[in-house]
């Protein structure tokens, strides 16, 4: 050690420092540990030592940590408090006095290991590194050279660090060798006990979006933004977006001059044919842009469930759909909305059943004949309890009634009504359902029969239900979404309303009294008023 060059062992320091792309500080520090674990096979394992490199000089300082005790046991570690007084007349007991030791030559044994514990210092620094850098890049576009391809898996050599593309994120039929290059997003990066490890991307939707976002200089400014991307990874996309600027043309700005920019995109793709949409605050407009190229007639919205009907042409249908449902599942994706696309032969058959069937029900609730029950359809009428409980002028105004007609057809309703009420009532005791449920404000009697069917029998049950128990859910888990029914399907019931109910229970149970309700409430309000007073964050 004694005759070690100590400008040589900056330069292999500050060499090391500049390859890993570490701090130097922290090949020095691995240097001092390396030197410590030698110097400690030499004077004893037990020994405290301590290793000093000067970061300017080189030089090399070896000192013993000795124990400040009162009664020495181990004179290798320990010293009297009155030998450590002599040294330092401040000396406690507790402190650490130290010995300087004289420099040494490294037998090859101790040198290996040394060697050893540099390595592994560095690697953890450099691990350490490419964690802490890449960390923050997830969301990126990232370029690299393929490095090798095992099982259809490419690493990517990103030059400071190693990534994997696997087999489920690279395009259909894509095909790359050692030496190529790989642009690809960064979608996860983790700390794992063999080093980082950096997760790319070909097919995630915002592989598509950054891709924009580079091509499209308004995208990259904020004057565009990309609102939802849908993809079929090497087939089809759709790309929605909205201008912040009223004078730029969203969608001619990411199709560029003859097409040069939106071309770049199918490019680097292998070919995905994209559709550009143009982004809307209103539902039914976005939903009409997302099915492009198909001409819609006409939507009908159900926000409680998040589904809507779409009415095409007929010779438009196969063009709604796409080949194998591929443009309405990517219109669906991009919106968010279960699409149900008809056409209109399909819908004026629809409507016409469903006019028979509400003429058929009023004519066996009322009993009535055929052309009245048609009529009561024909007026717009859809239940009993509209004609049971509408103002009874409405009734008269019908043409061919009269007040003695309108009011013989309203008291029909009424009777109807309340035997039907009777027979649900008689049903809900016979499945137990208590009657204090009754008392649950919007709880009707049908729905506690439908509650008994579903075991929801006691105030206490009710107010252990989900929302999504009541009303039912999406389940979006599987390659197709499905419904999942609740208690109250069947019912007109909105997902506000099922969650009153449940609230209301839990009141009722002494779960929650009814100042907690309200608190909820005045925190919404609060909220909507501070984004009034609030200028929009763009």
């Amino acid at each position: 050690m004694a005759s070690a060059n100590r400008l040589e062992l900056l330069q292999i320091a500050e060499a090391v420092a500049r390859e890993k792309v570490i701090d130097k500080g922290i090949v020095l520090e691995a240097m001092e540990d390396a030197i410590q674990k030698a110097a400690r096979s030499r004077y004893g394992l037990e020994t405290e030592i301590r290793a000093e490199i000067h970061p300017k000089t080189g030089e090399i300082r070896l000192s013993r940590l000795m124990l400040v005790v009162d009664a020495v046991d181990n004179d290798n570690i320990e010293i009297s408090l009155d030998d450590a007084r002599k040294r330092n007349p401040a000396a406690q007991a507790g402190d650490y006095i130290a010995d300087t030791l004289p420099p040494f030559d490294f037998g090859r044994i101790a040198a290996q290991s040394a060697k050893q514990v540099i390595v592994q210092k560095v690697r953890d620094a450099e691990r350490d590194r490419q964690y802490q850098e890449y960390k923050d890049r997830i969301g990126d576009i990232v370029n690299g050279l393929v490095k090798r391809v095992e099982y259809g898996n490419v690493i990517v050599d990103l030059g400071r660090g190693e990534a994997i593309v696997r087999r489920d994120e690279l395009l259909p039929r894509e095909q790359f060798r050692p030496g190529d290059r790989v642009r690809a997003y960064v979608y996860d990066v983790r700390r794992e006990p063999r080093g980082p490890q950096i997760f790319l991307s070909r097919t995630h939707p915002q592989f598509m979006a950054k891709l924009f976002a580079q091509e499209v200089p308004e995208i990259y400014d904020g004057v565009i933004e990309v609102k939802a991307v849908a993809r079929d990874p090497g087939s089809r996309a759709k790309i929605a977006v909205i201008s912040r600027d009223g004078s730029i043309d969203p969608v001619g700005a990411c199709v560029g001059m003859r097409g040069s920019r939106v071309q770049a995109v199918v490019q680097e793709l292998q070919g995905e044919k994209i559709d550009i949409i143009p982004w809307s605050t209103d539902n039914a407009t976005f939903i009409v842009n997302a099915l492009q190229p198909a001409e819609v007639v006409k939507v009908v919205l159900d926000e409680d469930t998040n589904k809507i009907e779409v009415v095409v042409p007929d010779d438009q249908l196969s063009l709604a759909i796409g080949r194998r449902g591929q443009n309405v599942r990517l219109a669906s994706q991009l919106t968010g909305w279960d699409i149900d696309i008809m056409t209109e032969a399909e819908e004026s058959e629809r409507r016409q059943k469903e006019f028979q069937t509400r003429s058929q029900e009023f004519m066996a609730a009322l009993d009535v004949d055929e052309t009245l029950g048609q009529l009561l359809a024909a007026e717009g009428f859809v239940s009993v309890e509209e004609i049971a409980y509408v103002d009874i002028s409405e009734l008269a105004s019908i043409e061919g009634f009269d007040d003695d007609t309108a009011q013989e057809i309203q008291n029909r309703a009424l009777d109807y009504l309340a035997r039907i009420e009777a027979e649900h009532d008689a049903r809900r005791v016979e499945l137990g359902v208590e009657d204090a449920l009754r008392e649950v404000p919007g709880v009707t009697t049908a729905m506690l029969v439908a509650f008994g069917e579903h075991d929801i029998k006691t105030v206490e049950d009710l107010a252990g239900c989900a929302t999504d128990d009541l009303i039912g859910w999406i389940d979006r888990s599987g390659p197709e979404p499905r419904r999942e029914s609740g208690a109250l399907d069947g019912f007109d019931v909105s997902r506000d309303e099922a969650e009153s109910m449940v609230m209301q229970a839990r009141v009722k149970a002494g779960w929650i009294d009814e100042a907690d309700l309200a608190a909820p409430e005045e925190e919404a309000v609060a909220a909507d008023e501070t984004a009034e007073a609030e200028p929009a964050r763009v």
